[in-house]
């Protein structure tokens, strides 16, 4: 007789050949060899392991990067690559040596096919022909511009506000949430620029939060904290935690993982642990908000800088990863992604947001369906405070768990959605709250019939 405590051999040989879908292995950590590089092959630890060299050796334009890859790549991709940053790219390219050399350059088909590079390096063949972008894409597609308190500072939520305190990262995202107003102009898109100087954006910011005690909760962000000279990073965050009502501060920077060597700089270390002290004496939080989409991302370097940050006495590092086609869209992908954060450097996953609606993403974008099976299928393999939830940022709205739809019609791919607090821009609004609010699936999702629906749409306009 068995039990299911004590099973018999036949039972545990049963119980091997019905595999978990996914299984756990821990993967240790590794720093590829950047020397593999033809244009780095004479760098060494030290210059690679330095802040300075890392942002003085970007890579900007294709010269650089053909200067870099030497003869790893065919030409074919390179013209690829041209003529996206000549049509369709919205944001400039800006790769740091770290970045890059987590992608596979083993040939030019698996580079192309590299995870990372499909967010960071976009070529022309990667975008959708049929649906570039969606009829209702737009630069500011979460409408944060609208919601500014004062220039930079968005008020969406009743008791949380957005800081852009700066327009630069040391890396540009292809599928930048903010890309109408963060980094360099493109042909395809004319960046939008502050209109008050910096020191006066920053006292604006200071003196709005110390008039409004209803807001506790600031996330510094931009633009990336990373790219602020840390004497005035450290000014503004400090000035934040001498106003009473603000209990969370949150630092976004992607640099924790694309840049480490600079959260690892001696000035920068030492400037966390005042404002950690500070901030304890307070009993005010702080928290890094890195952004990772993809494992192979994480390496010993991300991993040192992060606990360095964990060492100052900072609560957190949290990780809010973007989910991208062809880069985490499978329930493997995003575990391996959630391990190798929490296992190897000690990095919370914490959110995973769907790519936003902005020009030329359609390539990038999921479903909501979509999303809401990938949810599922990574429940119960990680401790419940480092299950990434998956949220969509509503415009209007702002982030909801993809379950929390209030209707959805699948065939059109329009999700309605409600929200149970007023913007600014809705205080006068009775019917801000019983609103029902829209997001769109990409069109090449849909059935035949939605798709049809979408083109008499676009010819009725």
């Amino acid at each position: 007789m068995t039990t299911a405590l004590h099973p018999d051999r036949d039972t545990a040989r049963s119980a091997e050949t019905a595999r978990q879908p996914y299984a756990y292995r821990r993967r240790p950590l590794e720093e590829p060899d950047w020397r593999r590089f033809p244009g780095w092959r004479d760098v060494t630890r030290e210059e690679w392991e330095s802040a300075q060299w890392q942002r003085a050796n970007c890579v900007k334009n294709l010269r650089q990067l053909r200067r870099v890859m030497g003869d790893l790549l065919d030409e074919s991709f390179y013209a690829d690559l041209e003529r996206d940053q000549a049509e369709r790219a919205t944001m400039s390219m800006l790769l740091p040596p770290q970045m890059l050399n987590t992608m596979d350059c083993s040939s030019t088909g698996a580079f192309h096919a590299d995870p990372v590079r499909r967010y960071m390096l976009p070529v022309f063949s990667d975008r959708r022909t049929d649906w570039p972008s969606h009829p209702h894409a737009s630069r500011d597609s979460l409408h944060e511009a609208e919601m500014w308190a004062v220039e930079g500072l968005t008020h969406r939520y009743p008791t949380k506000v957005l800081a852009e305190i700066l327009p630069t990262c040391p890396q540009y995202c292809g599928h930048c949430t903010r890309m109408d107003l963060v980094g360099n102009s493109t042909p395809s898109v004319d960046k939008h620029k502050f209109t008050i100087k910096p020191p006066d954006r920053l006292g604006a910011m200071l003196d709005y939060l110390r008039r409004t005690p209803g807001v506790r909760d600031v996330v510094v962000s931009g633009g990336d904290v990373a790219n602020m000279p840390w004497a005035r990073l450290e000014s503004f965050v400090g000035s934040l935690l001498d106003i009473d009502n603000i209990r969370d501060i949150r630092l976004a920077s992607k640099a924790l993982m694309g840049l480490p060597q600079h959260w690892l700089q001696d000035d920068v270390r030492a400037g966390m642990e005042r404002l950690a002290a500070k901030a304890r004496e307070r009993g005010v939080q702080i928290a890094i908000h890195t952004h990772v989409n993809a494992a192979q991302s994480v390496t010993p370097l991300v991993a040192r800088a992060a606990r360095a940050m964990l060492d100052t006495g900072i609560r957190d590092v949290r990780n809010q990863g973007v989910l991208l086609r062809g880069v985490n869209d499978t329930p493997e992908a995003l575990l391996d992604l959630s391990f190798a954060l929490l296992d190897e450097a000690e990095i919370v996953p914490y959110y995973l947001y769907m790519c936003d609606m902005i020009p030329y993403s359609e390539h990038w974008r999921l479903a909501v369906w979509e999303a809401q099976e990938l949810q599922h299928a990574i429940m119960g393999y990680l401790p419940g405070f480092a299950t990434p939830r998956i949220v969509c940022d509503v415009p209007y709205v702002g982030k909801r768990w993809v379950h929390q739809l209030a209707g959805y019609d699948r065939e059109r791919g329009i999700s309605y959605w409600t929200k149970n607090y007023r913007t600014a821009l809705e205080m006068s609004d009775p019917d801000a709250l019983d609103r029902r609010y829209e997001y769109h699936d990409p069109i090449y999702t849909l059935p035949e019939r939605g798709r049809e629906w979408w083109r008499e749409q676009l010819e009725a306009a």
